[in-house]
């Protein structure tokens, strides 16, 4: 048993949130999650293929204060349409254009509680 590989992982995200319900209905439609349900303070969402992490959405009493440590990339080829789309479901620019670099585009927005996440190419556009 020495040398056998450590068995990959799973993971889960949890995103604190004044409002997890309402929240919960913005990243559902944004990441075509279902809802699997509620208890208390949490809904939990999930892929219906099972290839994303589920996302459990934790009510919690403070207020978003800073930048967060870790965001979420939606990888689109199409960045332009995507950030059109996740506006009309509630989502907003925190950067009025795109950056560009090491031939990723990206644009910085924020959900409706204002928990920042990049909307991305992946590398499609590098030439």
């Amino acid at each position: 048993m020495e040398n056998q590989p450590k068995a990959e992982a799973k993971i889960g995200l949890v995103l604190d949130s004044a409002d997890p319900e309402a929240l919960g209905e913005f990243w559902a439609e944004a990441l075509g999650l279902q809802r699997l349900g509620a208890a208390g303070n949490y809904v939990l969402l999930a892929s219906p293929s099972g290839a994303l992490p589920k996302l459990l959405l934790q009510k919690v009493a403070e207020p978003k204060a800073t930048k967060n440590r870790m965001h979420l990339d939606i990888e689109t080829p199409d960045v332009d349409n995507e950030v059109e789309r996740l506006e009309a479901i509630g989502a907003r620019r925190i950067e009025n254009e795109p950056r560009n670099e090491h031939g990723n585009q990206w644009l910085v927005m924020a959900d409706p509680e204002g928990n920042e996440f990049c909307v991305c190419d992946g590398g499609a556009g590098a030439t």
